[in-house]
């Protein structure tokens, strides 16, 4: 029995999706041009990535004559969300607080970061409140 296809994105999967993110619909033409000189993928490369991508529903295609326009049908904070949820069963047992435990002892949080941190607290404190 094959191993269980994955959910996550692959980096290559992610740079894939970051670009039709940005641009909206594309060729595979389109998304290898787009990619970066530092890290190109081949044409081939990008149109096996972009049917997996497909198949874990991450993007959809249309047919315009005889080429495919792929398009993202996850928007990116969805996915973005997805991402956070696996990493916080996987690895802090579904524990919010571990986590930002986590992100917090790493020592390279900025003062305005944390500031932040805390207004989001303090309204995320103030929702739970009017929620009961």
């Amino acid at each position: 029995m094959p191993p269980k296809r994955s959910n996550t994105l692959t980096e290559a999967e992610l740079r894939i999706m970051r670009i039709l993110w940005d641009r909206g619909e594309s060729l595979v033409s389109d998304l290898v041009a787009a990619m970066s000189s530092e890290a190109p993928l081949a044409y081939t490369s990008v149109l096996t990535t972009v049917r997996i991508l497909e198949q874990k529903g991450y993007v959809q295609h249309r047919q315009e004559g005889r080429a495919f326009l792929y398009m993202p049908c996850v928007a990116e904070h969805d996915a973005s969300r997805s991402e956070i949820r696996h990493v916080l069963g996987r690895f802090f047992d579904n524990s919010r607080e571990r986590l930002m435990l986590s992100l917090l002892g790493d020592g390279e949080v900025t003062f305005d970061e944390l500031q932040r941190l805390k207004q989001a607290i303090a309204e995320a404190e103030a929702a739970q409140k009017e929620e009961s």
